[in-house]
């Protein structure tokens, strides 16, 4: 592993890819071309990887309120790590998971944090992603890895999510942050691509998901990552959000890598929010 259980680099990986304690996951995803993602996979992939697409997958059906990638049905989520080999307990685990895509953590980070609060700590992202692997000159695979059968026990962090109602009473406490994790224009509300009303949830700051990584995908240093946080205290009450619950991950995988705890993710996002007509 690199600097942090849960980040890792390709030479790490390139050395494991044979071990049968570890399972490689796929996660890279378009929200414009909900398709591409798996259409990737199937033309080349790191050897052995599995895919887990972002909208049948890592979300749940798209409901009135709850936002655009809700948070999947844990039950079957339970049984689709299964079906990819993941152990939680000895002696076939705990499985080390490794996760990558070609997003800059955006889809990685996702699942990432579902592990995490599921109770699985042994989890890492690929750093750089599979733009990495292939920068190293290392080889793809199109053969498509056979089901298995695992043995995942859940048990999730039921504090590290908040839902809207929470958000509304909590928001403008002492002590308390909301971190908008969306790009600064859809932040102050100047543009919006995707929700239907722009703006941002009254009280927010804004830090953009896409500052703790390289242009190449690659996380920044620690120190870079103490700097980039240095304005929040560790010890608030931190609520991280986005458009609906996926980058937001990012800028949480980011504060734990700071040595931040792990804060309270609000799934809806801005589209939650603005879908309320209270």
């Amino acid at each position: 592993m690199a600097e942090s259980p849960y980040l890792t680099d390709v030479q790490w990986l390139s050395q494991h890819l044979d071990d049968p304690k570890v399972v490689i996951v796929d996660t890279r995803f378009s929200l414009s071309e909900p398709e591409q993602g798996r259409n990737q996979y199937q033309s080349g992939h790191i050897p052995g990887a599995y895919y887990l697409d972002l909208n049948q997958d890592l979300s749940s059906p798209v409901q009135s309120h709850g936002g655009r990638h809700p948070l999947p049905n844990w039950k079957q989520f339970a049984s689709q790590l299964n079906s990819i080999g993941i152990h939680s307990e000895p002696p076939a685990g705990p499985t080390q998971v490794v996760i990558y895509d070609d997003s800059r953590f955006a889809f990685a980070a996702r699942l990432w944090w579902m592990l995490r609060y599921l109770g699985h700590d042994r989890v890492a992202i690929l750093d750089g992603g599979i733009g990495a692997w292939q920068v190293a000159g290392l080889p793809l695979s199109q053969d498509i890895p056979p089901a298995k059968t695992g043995g995942f026990e859940p048990n999730p962090q039921l504090g590290w999510t908040v839902d809207i109602e929470t958000v509304r009473q909590r928001k403008d406490l002492p002590g308390v942050v909301v971190v908008d994790s969306r790009s600064p224009e859809r932040f102050r509300g100047e543009v919006e691509p995707i929700d239907p009303i722009a703006g941002s949830i009254p009280g927010a700051v804004n830090s953009f998901w896409q500052e703790i990584t390289t242009d190449s995908g690659q996380l920044k240093s620690s120190a870079a990552l103490s700097a980039h946080w240095a304005g929040l205290n560790p010890n608030d009450e931190i609520i991280v959000y986005c458009g609906s619950g996926v980058t937001a991950c990012v800028n949480l995988f980011a504060l734990v890598m700071a040595g931040h705890p792990m804060h309270k993710l609000y799934p809806g996002g801005w589209s939650d929010w603005c879908s309320d007509s209270d």
